[in-house]
């Protein structure tokens, strides 16, 4: 993913009004991230428990999405996978995460969901850069680049679902 600033950003959402893209918070480490191994810029909002962001780059120019989850704590012997990279945590170390549907769907309070890393950090998970707890990586057959073009093509099914 290329670097983005905060004007990007802002005007990137496509399922919030512009006034709430105006509001949320941005990563306060925005200029240090690893925008090489990213295949999305995700992070959550310390201000407001349960709320997350992601921007991304598609056919050419960036969307970002709100999503919301539960804050719901689930013991630590529970384990769930990521639906983007595929990767297993204990707790509540996957979440539930939905996105208001874009236009008309959107305002009417139709939603979609997706079980997606909770530090949304899947991007460093699938490239080594971010070791998750023991056993959180299967061994895999595919190479690293097809793993990121699968994590990609996760995320893309996800986002035309948004549009539907």
């Amino acid at each position: 993913m290329k670097a983005v600033n905060e004007q990007d950003i802002r005007t990137s959402f496509v399922n919030c009004s512009k006034g709430e893209a105006r509001r949320l918070p941005l990563p306060r480490d925005l200029e240090e991230q690893p925008w090489d191994d990213l295949d999305f810029l995700g992070w959550r909002d310390l201000s407001a428990p349960g709320r997350s962001y992601i921007v991304t780059e598609r056919d050419g120019e960036l969307i970002g999405v709100t999503l919301r989850f539960p804050s719901q704590q689930r013991g630590f012997l529970h384990r769930s996978m990521c639906s983007l990279c595929l990767t297993t945590h204990p707790g509540n170390g996957v979440s539930l995460m939905t996105a208001r549907k874009t236009g008309a769907a959107g305002r009417e309070g139709n939603s979609v969901g997706l079980y997606i890393c909770t530090d949304l950090a899947c991007s460093l998970y699938v490239r080594g850069r971010k070791i998750a707890a023991p056993g959180a990586r299967f061994k895999e057959s595919l190479t690293v680049a097809e793993q990121v073009e699968r994590t990609r093509s996760n995320l893309d099914a996800f986002l035309d679902k948004l549009f539907d």
